[in-house]
């Protein structure tokens, strides 16, 4: 397939046609929508995440461990985030402008490789035994640098895979299937950290991301719309940003994403937690991959019965909701006095975050243009990604200072607070319809 005449939804006519509506059963309207799974190029897409996913949760729990075995802090730890959120902010917004210009799938496998690359080095320099955090520091701003880019040509090549309507059935595919890899890989480097060592966490991520290279190439080629696609320069990314400053629903959905990513997501404290409150020894045990684990079980078992989502078309309302849940869900974490109970309040929070992902992606694949959706993925991605680093920080910061079960609930208090405070100064948001499938 060439650039000349590609059709907004590559491999769309030779997919079944889609069941009517009023034909589907009383089940399919609970469990999962999975009628973007017909679409052959959407398929290989979200296939390829399963293990992108995995390898990548590896990594996310192997970083903050070594880290805190090198140097005892949750500061530190906090610190980590700041490198990862340096080329996450510059390189997703050039990266969402490079994916309007160039063909995404290209872009995908380049990044991948990149991003492998940076996983063998972390490999390397934990099995060599380094003391050093700042090695750490590095190797994760370039392995960040990749995946700034990478992840706006994914997201932006969903709606040029499957029909309008089923956005929110895709983006709950998309969730779950994450949210799935995202429990058993934290879970799994709990049991493989004691046995194997932690080196090998970033191997098996590295690993990974070499049999998403396969899935990735059946892939058929998304190459820019239109007579004049950007060139990915500093004009265009300003563009990118006079073109969302039009957008106030989506301007919108990304505070709201903010408040609860920045003030209520307390990872930074879940080594200190695992061993000073739920009884982990030193060199690492199961309660760290619970605490990691238990907010993407959640919202993996929110996507397993996600098939009403299609058929919500007040976004708006339904994101609002979504957070304000979440922050509730953080304060009980905060003062739960077990792990089961701090399990239960982490899971709680991570169905709500389910329903806040697939209704922000949704409104961001509608209502923006395709070739603006790369540079608006890349805005959407640095506010995403970005939150939870800076909330990393502070809640590193605010663990050291007042202790990692305050700094946690009072995180989630202020994320009620600001949501409902930002609810009611713009009602346009909650206003916001959308279409639906059914």
């Amino acid at each position: 397939m060439t650039g000349q005449g590609v059709d907004e939804r590559t491999d769309s006519e030779s997919s079944p046609p889609e069941t009517p509506p009023r034909r589907r059963s009383v089940a399919s309207r609970v469990v999962i929508d999975t009628r973007p799974l017909r679409h052959p190029a959407f398929r290989r897409l979200w296939l390829s995440g399963i293990v992108t996913i995995l390898g990548a949760q590896l990594t996310t729990v192997a970083v903050p461990k070594q880290i805190y075995d090198l140097t005892g802090s949750s500061a530190y730890v906090g610190l980590a985030s700041l490198f990862g959120l340096v080329p996450l902010v510059v390189f997703g917004l050039w990266g969402g402008a490079v994916a309007d210009a160039v063909d995404r799938r290209r872009l995908m496998l380049f990044t991948s490789v990149g991003i492998a690359v940076a996983s063998i080095a972390l490999w390397a320099q934990a099995a060599v035994g380094n003391r050093s955090v700042w090695v750490i520091f590095g190797l994760l701003a370039l392995q960040q640098a990749f995946a700034a880019v990478n992840m706006p040509a994914r997201s932006a090549s969903v709606p040029r895979l499957v029909p309008k309507e089923l956005l929110p059935a895709a983006n709950a595919l998309n969730s779950t299937v994450m949210q799935l890899g995202a429990v058993v890989g934290p879970l799994l480097a709990g049991v493989l950290i004691p046995v194997l060592g932690l080196p090998v966490l970033y191997l098996l991520d590295a690993v990974a991301l070499s049999a998403v290279l396969w899935a990735v190439l059946r892939m058929p080629p998304l190459p820019p719309l239109g007579e004049t696609p950007s060139r990915a320069g500093l004009r265009d990314v300003l563009a990118g940003f006079r073109y969302l400053a039009t957008q106030g629903v989506l301007l919108a959905s990304f505070l709201a994403d903010i408040i609860a990513m920045v003030f209520g997501s307390p990872r930074a404290l879940f080594p200190e937690m695992a061993q000073n409150l739920f009884g982990d020894p030193p060199g690492g045990g199961n309660a760290l991959g619970w605490l990691y684990g238990a907010i993407p079980l959640g919202a993996l078992a929110c996507g397993l019965v996600s098939g009403w989502v299609s058929r919500i078309g007040r976004h708006g309302v339904g994101l609002t909701v979504a957070v304000c849940a979440w922050g509730v869900a953080m304060i009980g974490f905060g003062l739960a006095p077990t792990l089961p109970l701090a399990v239960i309040c982490l899971a709680l929070a991570g169905a709500a975050d389910f329903v806040s992902m697939v209704f922000r992606g949704s409104m961001l694949q509608e209502a923006a243009t395709d070739e603006m959706r790369g540079r608006m993925q890349g805005v959407f991605i640095v506010v995403v990604a970005g939150g939870p680093r800076l909330a990393d920080v502070l809640h590193g910061a605010a663990g050291s200072a007042v202790g990692p079960s305050a700094a946690a609930a009072g995180g989630g208090v202020l994320v009620v607070v600001l949501m409902l405070l930002a609810a009611a100064c713009l009602p346009a948001f909650l206003r916001y319809r959308a279409a639906t499938a059914d």
